[in-house]
């Protein structure tokens, strides 16, 4: 117990001592001795490689886990020196949703396998998404962690040990001028300088033996760019292998979807109201237009081709519509069209499903339906 109060004792005076020194040295009333240029930049180029280091790291686990509750979850299995629990993706969860939907939905159904297939393709872009993690962790993170926790603590400590060996050699030279000062007041203080010149050299030798340790260490920051480089060349190739893995993946997801005649939204449901792109010129505004009901046919889940029937017109065979926007007939077939003018419109035996016969007046010809509101 003494011997605890003794060193606390100590290390309470010697850090009082330290800090009388740094207020002198602030102030210049004490000597300092200073490291040369080439030592000064090897300590900024330490401290600007440990700091964008840090910035770096932290930014990218950003990149690769945004949720910042996962995060810390990591952080912690990680400190506890326990495996980090495998994580479902977002990819994957919205996948399986997808399936799950279809399931409930019919998969027989146009919407249901439409979602199967866009649901299996999440899956794969999550699964994507997993490896491009788990490789930036390793192939990335973990040497830029490394750094941090390894090669960086050992520099601080000994740039501390440094500068305590700094503040030993200007503490002893201080104590040397006091020393010659006294002898030329009287010549009993000689012995006085010659113990304060032994303090001195052994300061100076501890000093000098330190700062070539830190010197080799701070030099060691080369080598660390040169890993770090390495590291990002194999980040950037994960990331290229992801994205490409990503554009090939949606790639055939749009190829799948684009085999089915481009009919992927009317009828999707018997009697939905479809969501239509205004032709040009055309107020966005006017985007949502009803269309005909349409009853889709069967739909075979090994093949992304549908059927539609042709426009049904009510018991009278015809019914009003409201004309949505003005339309130029491209030819005598067609029936030229102006904006919010009621006509008459009917369906044909074997006509398109896109389109309608319309009649105003004595005229009539055919009418896009996506130009139309159906009044009744």
């Amino acid at each position: 117990m003494d011997f605890s109060v003794k060193k606390l004792a100590s290390g309470a005076g010697v850090f009082f001592t330290r800090a009388v020194q740094f207020t002198e040295e602030k102030l210049g009333q004490a000597e300092k001795t200073e490291l040369d240029a080439h030592f000064e930049n090897l300590l900024s180029r330490a401290d600007s490689t440990k700091n964008w280091t840090e910035k770096i790291l932290r930014q990218t686990e950003v990149l690769l886990q945004p949720n910042p509750s996962a995060r810390i979850e990591e952080f912690l299995y990680e400190k506890l020196d326990r495996k980090i629990p495998s994580r479902i993706t977002n990819g994957e969860l919205l996948g399986q949703y997808m399936v799950d939907a279809a399931s409930e939905f019919g998969p027989g159904t146009s919407y249901g396998s439409t979602l199967i297939k866009v649901g299996e393709a999440q899956r794969r872009l999550g699964a994507a998404d997993r490896d491009f993690i788990q490789s930036s962790m390793i192939n990335f993170l973990t040497p830029l962690r490394n750094f941090l926790e390894g090669d960086w603590k050992t520099i601080l400590r000994e740039r501390r040990l440094l500068e305590n060996r700094r503040l030993d050699l200007d503490a002893s030279k201080t104590r040397l001028k006091k020393a010659k000062a006294a002898e030329a007041k009287a010549a009993l203080w000689s012995e006085e300088v010659t113990k304060a010149e032994q303090e001195l050299r052994v300061a100076q030798t501890e000093f000098d033996r330190q700062a070539e340790v830190t010197r080799l260490l701070l030099e060691g920051i080369s080598s660390t760019h040169i890993n770090h480089l390495r590291c990002l060349h194999e980040f950037v190739e994960a990331q290229a292998t992801y994205y490409a893995q990503c554009y090939q993946y949606t790639v055939d997801l749009q190829k799948l979807l684009g085999s089915s005649d481009g009919e992927m939204f009317p009828g999707a449901f018997v009697g939905e109201t479809n969501t239509q792109v205004p032709p040009s010129g055309v107020s966005p505004s006017a985007a949502t237009i009803p269309v005909v009901p349409a009853v889709v046919g069967p739909c075979n889940p090994s093949t992304s081709s549908m059927t539609f029937t042709e426009v049904s017109p009510p018991s009278t065979g015809t019914r009003k519509a409201r004309v949505l926007y003005d339309y130029d007939a491209a030819d005598s077939s067609e029936l030229e069209l102006l904006a919010d003018e009621l006509i008459t419109v009917y369906s044909l035996p074997g006509m398109d499903s896109d389109w309608l016969m319309g009649e105003k007046g004595n005229k009539k010809g055919k009418v896009p339906v996506t130009y139309l509101e159906l009044l009744n």
